[in-house]
This record gives C-alpha cells, structure tokens and sequence, in this order.
C-alpha cells in the first residue's frame, strides 16, 4: 500500500476493524508530514513564541500581573562565544559529540531519582530545545516520548550549531525573561554580544530553576557552580 492510497476514499466493503486501522495509519502518516515539515521549517525561521512563554503569560495574568514576555533573537554569529562556552560547560559537556541523547547523565540521573524525592534531569541541549519549541510545559511520560521524538528530528534536519543558536534564544531566563539577550540586558545592562565569561556563567548557572535564582545576586551555590562553569569553559570546542 503507498502513502498516497491511504489517503483514498475507503471501500464501503472495508469493516470496521479494517477502517480503524486505516485512519490510525493515516494519523500516523499525517503527524509524521506536519511534525517532519515544521522541524525543517524552523531550521531557517527563528520561533516566534514557544509554548512555555504562553503559560507563564497566562500565569502572570492570574497572578494579577501584567502580561511580560521579553526577547529578543541574537544571531549564532553575534553571540558571545563566553554563552557558548557556558552552555557546554554547564549544561551538557558532550554535546558536540552526542547524537541528542547523554545515555551516561541519563543512567545517573535514573540512579538518583530512584531513591530522591528531588528529581534530578538529564536532558542534553538538544532535548531541552526540542521540549521548550515544540512541546509543552510539565512532567510525563507522554511529553518525555515526544520529546524524545522531536530531540531525534531536530539532530536530523538541524546543525549543532542550529540547535544552540535555538537554545540560547528561546531558553527560560528569569519571570517573563526568554534568551541570552534578554536576561544580560536585565542582569547586567550589556547585550549578549559582550557578556564576560563570569556573567556568562551566572547566567547558565541559574538556569535549572531562572525564576528562584538571581545571576546578578547570587547565593553561595551559584557563585561556586558558577565558577565550576568557568574551570571548564575553555576545554570545549564550539559549533561552527
């Protein structure tokens, strides 16, 4: 059976069962196009607005606060290469050299979660790309398996470097704050452009949790991963 002829009219000899299974495969074959074709659109044109910037929107709206997304894009080429660095350093060491997925941060974090109430991630770079541009904010397994379906695509259809200028641009940095230009501006009144390597590195450090943290005035654990960021910036190469 080709592709083309799911999409005919069903005999009305099929049964029931038969044309069951014929709308699942054309389910199928449909969110395969459309999600195939929007990663590969977005390869080219910068998103607009992720699903998580709509929650928080509607969050400080029920919170009685006005409506607050600040971005702004940043090109690859213009962003400091301290970000780039501190992305690495701090957020997913292997991510020139794996294929989305770090089995080794996820066996650990699997080890710890089983006996922690506090759950510890191990998501890559590109899997929080693919969660924070084309799915929605929480915790299941559903969302984790569309995660891991669309970190496949984009590592497909999309270049290192695509995927970190992605990452930089839409990654939540503080309340109403989204991208590397938005929350060096608000931190530290300067662009992404020309962040120092320690502002950089606050930056990343407080990325786990950007809404309880302050890069500008940072705790004790900050200031140390922080500068744990810094140790290691310089042993990894960048996308070019």
């Amino acid at each position: 059976m080709s592709i083309f002829s799911l999409f005919r009219r069903p005999s009305k000899t099929l049964s029931l069962p038969a044309r069951i299974g014929l709308w699942i495969k054309r389910l199928v074959v449909g969110f395969l196009a459309i999600s195939c074709t929007w990663v590969i659109a977005l390869r080219f044109i910068n998103p607009p607005i992720t699903f998580l910037m709509i929650q928080r929107g509607f969050e400080q709206l029920s919170a009685g606060k006005d409506w607050n997304i600040t971005k702004k894009w940043i090109p690859y080429e213009d962003l400091s290469d301290a970000f780039k660095r501190a992305a690495i350093a701090g957020e997913d060491a292997t991510f020139m050299d794996h294929w989305g997925f770090d089995t080794k941060a996820i066996r650990e974090a699997y080890q710890k979660n089983k006996n922690s109430e506090r759950l510890r991630g191990g998501s890559t770079i590109s899997q929080q790309t693919a969660k924070n541009v084309f799915l929605w904010p929480g915790r299941s397994w559903i969302r984790k398996g569309f995660e891991t379906y669309f970190t496949v695509l984009i590592e497909l259809f999309w270049s290192k470097k695509r995927i970190m200028e992605v990452y930089l641009n839409v990654i939540e940095t503080g309340d109403g704050l989204y991208g590397a230009e938005a929350a060096a501006q608000h931190y530290f009144g300067r662009s992404a452009t020309k962040v120092s390597k320690s502002q950089a590195a606050l930056i990343v450090a407080v990325l786990p949790n950007p809404r309880r943290w302050n890069p500008a005035k940072p705790t004790s654990y900050i200031s140390r991963k922080s500068r744990n960021i810094q140790r290691y910036m310089h042993h990894y190469t960048l996308p070019k």
